[in-house]
């Protein structure tokens, strides 16, 4: 399998985790949206990442499609998402927070980067969504004495948030004080310890 894109986008470095954690081979090309958009559109007319190439040439696309076809590679008991419910929606709520929050980090740092005006309902807007979506995941986090968000092995949710809050305080340094989210804090530090977490890591790029 081949994972397109580079490690500093959330969503790429999510699958890049889950690939290194499944200990699913894979060759990587950190191809940028900007000055390699032709690269990558042979193999996603969107040309966006994160983009997985399978072996019989087929591009999978979209973070979540994507490690949901990675779930079904590997044993039930070793899927990062659970099968079952109410476990599975549970899960889900938390990860789609933290790509939330973190699409719309994205959204925000476009805004700012490429008009030399930027819209102040849309900053404000992007601020408030994110700022929401961390209050939300703070609360939840703080209540649960766990290792991990559910229990004591780690799992997508876990995953999503930590990348999401590093690109978020890269891409946006200030925007969060994290002083005030200390459960999400120690959540991220703990994680970003991990070795699949020092080994798909890089520093925020911002694009030329």
């Amino acid at each position: 399998m081949i994972l397109i894109g580079q490690y500093d986008s959330p969503f790429v470095r999510r699958v890049g985790i889950a690939l290194t954690l499944y200990g699913l081979p894979f060759e990587h090309r950190p191809w940028s949206t900007f000055a390699d958009a032709g690269k990558i559109k042979p193999y996603n007319p969107l040309s966006r990442v994160p983009t997985l190439v399978l072996d019989d040439g087929t591009a999978l696309i979209e973070s979540h499609l994507i490690l949901d076809y990675l779930d079904n590679l590997v044993p039930q008991k070793r899927a990062l998402f659970p099968r079952r419910e109410p476990e599975r929606h549970r899960a889900l709520k938390v990860a789609a927070l933290a790509t939330g929050m973190a699409d719309k980090a994205v959204s925000l740092f476009y805004e700012k980067r490429l008009h030399e005006q930027a819209s102040h309902i849309w900053v404000e807007r992007c601020g408030g969504q994110i700022l929401g979506a961390l209050a939300e995941l703070e609360t939840d986090r703080a209540a649960r004495a766990t290792d991990y968000w559910f229990g004591d092995r780690i799992g997508h949710p876990d995953i999503a948030v930590a990348v999401a809050l590093r690109f978020l305080n890269e891409a946006h340094p200030g925007l969060a004080r994290m002083e005030n989210y200390r459960a999400l804090r120690d959540h991220g530090e703990r994680l970003e310890a991990l070795p699949a977490f020092r080994e798909i890591a890089q520093p925020f790029i911002p694009p030329t």
